[in-house]
């Protein structure tokens, strides 16, 4: 049974879907959607046990599906392009699968079919330095001395290149209310997925509309080779990779990274079409 699933809707004309990593929620995709929303209506849901998306019990990451094309039914939206970061990458290529007649186009960021990591072992100074340096960023957002005793030694290190002041502002903004909302289900169902092996390569010869695949390449946590190896199984796709930035590179490198999906739109604007 599909679960009604909260979500942040902006602007008129064409309907963008966006899906959020683990963690997140849909105001953590506000850096796509504050833009693209001036010219196209975006559509961010909060995942079941993401945001304000509460479910009770345990659930596999099929659910997700059905709650994504129960929303799309919902919302009487018949063709969209999807843009996923993360996890929410993995379910853009599965609804393309699911829904090959819905779905116009894919932006997939800082995602591969066959996900690999190679994040370093955390210790407990890690989890330390990265609760102090949340703590005090949310109260403080950017305060550069935080920054640079805590930050620098957190596990954001790992998920930022480029400890800018934006950076940290998102990461407060976005990323710890997100993190905090995030249900204990939610995490199993995405761990047990990547426990026993996720990986859709041979079938993304299946898809067939326009991809644009983005990647950091200091990712940790999905490498930045698993995203080209995504992208040089897709069809018809454009990859980029971003140097000095990681997994959550659209927060280090904003402008460049909406320069350049203003960019594959206009070469591609069969994917903001209804016909």
């Amino acid at each position: 049974m599909a679960a009604n699933l909260h979500v942040h809707i902006q602007g008129q004309g064409f309907p963008i879907l966006g899906l959020h990593g683990h963690p997140g929620s849909g105001q953590s995709l506000s850096v796509f959607t504050n833009h693209l929303s001036k010219r196209y209506k975006t559509i961010a849901p909060d995942l079941r046990g993401y945001g304000k998306s509460r479910f009770h019990g345990n659930f596999t990451m099929q659910a997700h599906l059905t709650d994504l094309e129960a929303l799309l039914d919902r919302l009487q939206i018949e063709k969209c392009l999807v843009l996923g970061w993360s996890l929410g990458g993995i379910l853009a290529m599965e609804l393309a699968l699911r829904l090959p007649q819905r779905i116009t186009g894919l932006i997939l960021v800082a995602t591969a079919a066959r996900p690999r990591g190679n994040h370093p072992p955390i210790t407990w100074q890690d989890n330390f330095y990265t609760g102090v340096a949340g703590l005090v960023n949310c109260i403080r957002p950017s305060w550069r001395w935080n920054i640079e005793t805590f930050g620098k030694r957190s596990l954001f290190r790992y998920l930022i290149q480029q400890h800018t002041p934006t950076a940290y502002k998102y990461i407060a903004t976005a990323a710890v209310p997100a993190y905090l909302q995030t249900s204990a289900a939610a995490t199993r169902a995405l761990y047990t997925a990547l426990r026993l092996g996720y990986n859709r390569l041979s079938d993304l010869e299946q898809i067939d509309c326009p991809s644009l695949v983005l990647a950091g390449a200091q990712d940790r946590h999905i490498t930045s080779e698993s995203s080209l190896e995504t992208a040089q199984h897709l069809q018809n796709s454009q990859w980029q990779c971003y140097p000095n930035t990681a997994h959550l590179f659209p927060w280090e490198i904003p402008q460049q990274v909406l320069s350049d999906i203003d960019c594959w739109l206009a070469k591609h604007p069969q994917v903001i079409s209804s016909q």
